[in-house]
Formats: C-alpha cells, sequence, structure tokens
C-alpha cells in the first residue's frame, strides 16, 4: 500500500529530475524516464525544444518506445503504426473513420522544466511552482553549458532497497568516514551534512584552517565569478546548491584526483579544485566539475527494488581514449555507490524486523531530516487533493 501511494500519488505531485540536455543532443534523440508503471518519453525535437510525453500510444495504449534510448525522426507505435512527430502531434494512422481527427490524438504531455540543463517532469495535471528552484540552482549550472556536453558513461544499478533509504543514505555523510575512504580523500566530509561555518553550527564546524581554507578558496572563485551563497533549503522549497574545495590537492572528482577528461567544459581554461554540488528532493543529486559532471536520478522500481541511474558528462568534442578514460572518469563514483547500495541494502533488511525501533538523527543527518519532513509533507498535500478532487 505505502510503495503504491509513493508511485501512484506522492510521486506524481512533486518535480522529478529525469536526466540532462546531453542525454537528447540532437532532434530525435530520445531516452525513457520510468517510475513503478508510468514510462515516459524525453526528446529533443526539430525545434531544438525538449519535451516529455507518455510512452503509450493514442490509438490502443501500446508502448511507442521499446528501448531505454535512442534516436528517430519520429516516433512510430510498433503494434498498429501510429506515427507522432518529434513534438508529439500525431503525423499517420491508416484507415480511421471519416471525421477522424489527428489533431485532437497526439501524445499525452507530461510537464517538463529545463533548468540549466537538468531536466525535470511532473506527472501532475498541475504542477507545483518550480520559479525558486529555477533562480536559485539555474544560472550556476549554465555555466558549465550542458548543451555543449554529451554521456560520457551511464550505469543503472538496481539496488535492493527501498528508495527512501537510498535517498536517506545520499542525504547524509554521517556513514563516510567508516564506508567511502575514496570518495573522502576527493571531497573530504564538510559541507555534505557535517556543516559550512554559515550554518552556524559551531559543535559541528571547529576546524579553523577548513575554514580559512574556505574564505580563501571563496576569494578564488569571486575572480572568477564563479561564486555563490550557499542556498540550502530555503523555506518549503526542495533544493540545496554549495560550491566545495576538493580535498588532497584534487582538481576532480576522479578516483586519483586527477583530471578524468583533457577537455574542460564551460569556462574553465584550466583545471579549477572545487566542484558545485547540487541536491533536489526527492530523487537527485549532482557534482560539477572543471572538466565533468556527475549526474544521479533515482526511481522507486517495487518496494524493495531501486534503480540508481548515474551519469558522467564531458565536454562534446572530448574524445574517448584520447581525452578521458570511461572507465577511470566513472571510477570513483562506481566504488561509491557500491558501497551504498549495500548500506541501503543492510538498512532495507534491517528495519524489515520485528524488533525495529527508529533512533534519532545525528546532527550531521540533519538532510535526512529534511527529505523526511518533504515526503510527508507533499504525500499528506497529494493525498488531500485526490480526497477534495
Amino acid at each position: 500500500m505505502l510503495f503504491r501511494s509513493d508511485t501512484q500519488v506522492m510521486l506524481k505531485s512533486v518535480w522529478l529530475y529525469a536526466g540532462t540536455v546531453a542525454h537528447v543532443k540532437k532532434p530525435g534523440d530520445f531516452f525513457l524516464f520510468e517510475i513503478a508503471n508510468n514510462s515516459i518519453i524525453i526528446v529533443r525535437g526539430k525545434d531544438m525544444q525538449v519535451r516529455a510525453f507518455y510512452n503509450s500510444c493514442r490509438h490502443r495504449g501500446a508502448r511507442v518506445c521499446q528501448e531505454n534510448s535512442g534516436h528517430s525522426p519520429r516516433l512510430m507505435c510498433p503494434y498498429h503504426q501510429w506515427t507522432y512527430n518529434l513534438d508529439g502531434s500525431l503525423l499517420a494512422a491508416r484507415g480511421m473513420a471519416e471525421g477522424f481527427s489527428k489533431a485532437e490524438h497526439g501524445l499525452m504531455p507530461v510537464a517538463l522544466e529545463n533548468i540549466g540543463g537538468l531536466l525535470f517532469v511532473c506527472m501532475s495535471d498541475n504542477p507545483p511552482p518550480i520559479d525558486q528552484v529555477k533562480k536559485d540552482i539555474g544560472d550556476q549550472i549554465a555555466v558549465y553549458d550542458l548543451e555543449r556536453c554529451k554521456v560520457a558513461v551511464q550505469d543503472n544499478l538496481i539496488e535492493d532497497a527501498n528508495w527512501k533509504l537510498v535517498m536517506e543514505n545520499n542525504r547524509e555523510c554521517y556513514h563516510c568516514s567508516g564506508s567511502h575512504p575514496e570518495l573522502i580523500s576527493i571531497l573530504g566530509t564538510y559541507g555534505f551534512g557535517k556543516g559550512l561555518p554559515e550554518d552556524g553550527e559551531e559543535d559541528i564546524v571547529d576546524d579553523k584552517a577548513f575554514e580559512d581554507m574556505l574564505e580563501a578558496k571563496r576569494e578564488q572563485w569571486k575572480a572568477l565569478g564563479i561564486y555563490n551563497d550557499l542556498v540550502e533549503f530555503p523555506g518549503n522549497w526542495w533544493h540545496r546548491v554549495a560550491r566545495l574545495p576538493l580535498s588532497n590537492g584534487a582538481v576532480t572528482q576522479s578516483i586519483d584526483g586527477k583530471l578524468a577528461c583533457k577537455k574542460l567544459i564551460g569556462p574553465f581554461t584550466e583545471p579549477e579544485t572545487s566542484s558545485l554540488s547540487v541536491w533536489t528532493e526527492p530523487n537527485s543529486w549532482h557534482h560539477f566539475c572543471c572538466d565533468h559532471v556527475v549526474t544521479f536520478s533515482l526511481t522507486p522500481l517495487a518496494p524493495g527494488k531501486t534503480l540508481l541511474r548515474t551519469s558522467w558528462l564531458v565536454h562534446e568534442d572530448a574524445v574517448e581514449g584520447v581525452d578521458y578514460d570511461p572507465d577511470h572518469i566513472a571510477a570513483l563514483w562506481r566504488a561509491t555507490n557500491s558501497q551504498d547500495s549495500f548500506l541501503a541494502s543492510i538498512n532495507h533488511q534491517g528495519i524489515a524486523t520485528d524488533g525495529y525501533r527508529p533512533g534519532p538523527y545525528a546532527i550531521e543527518e540533519k538532510f535526512c531530516g529534511h527529505f523526511k519532513d518533504f515526503y510527508v509533507e507533499n504525500g499528506k498535500a497529494a493525498l488531500a487533493g485526490m480526497e477534495t478532487a
């Protein structure tokens, strides 16, 4: 019942991260975003606009696109060959009765918003506002010019855990020192729930050396024109954005801290030792480096199965085997994803026991609390909306 409520009510009422413009670079490029029973086609039109449609033919409902991604000059249902333009309009339908209107039988649209190259969809007929998210993160992400990036690597990992446990695991780094030696050697732990000086959490941020280093880095970022104040789930909104220094001399989020791609992205003409991290509720997180971007989305497949999709983006002109090695660029987060998958699975197993009683969050797990509040508040609102409809 709870899984059905999540996928049929709550998650339909909010904006979900689906992918990037780099996943649909050319007109006719498409990919599928799937959650429980719903399949959504994300496609680039001939006018270069990105749109979303339900993957269901307007004739008798067959899935139009069978592959998870691909390229086609038009979208054709394999059942009776009803054919659609890339803007969703019906192009051809054989043998229909007199008076049949193609204009009334286009693919059913899904609301889509492009925020700095990140694509969000909402299955509600009345999507919630998204203007504050655009304002707070759009310009910061736009610096990386995702329209001029391409997908170098993509992994689909099915985790043996409920999707909310996978999200909670991401929303804290309380577990990092004991589980992610590769990750913390590159990212450190400050800023990932442990706090930043502006959070005012003196019991957590007591490292003056870190504060001094961060202040010096911020002056450098201001000089480069890439500095913005921390945005941390303002009001009732669902996004956090922080630029954070990398650790131990790392210049990017790679397994050894060395450049993962020789061709830099966005405004960078030389390596820059920070990453812009973005988190959105309820299903994504992203890291933007000077040479590549790594982006994550998760979707529930079943009560104990969650799909984590990780994509690594590089400059569109970068050449595999010359400018980047796919295994090197993916190694850090592949290790981290595997470690997190294990942690989420044992968490899922443990809460299934009769002896489970929830304990309090640690201070460093404050973003777990935010995710929980987002989930509860939006779930209640969605259910209330159904009752009054």
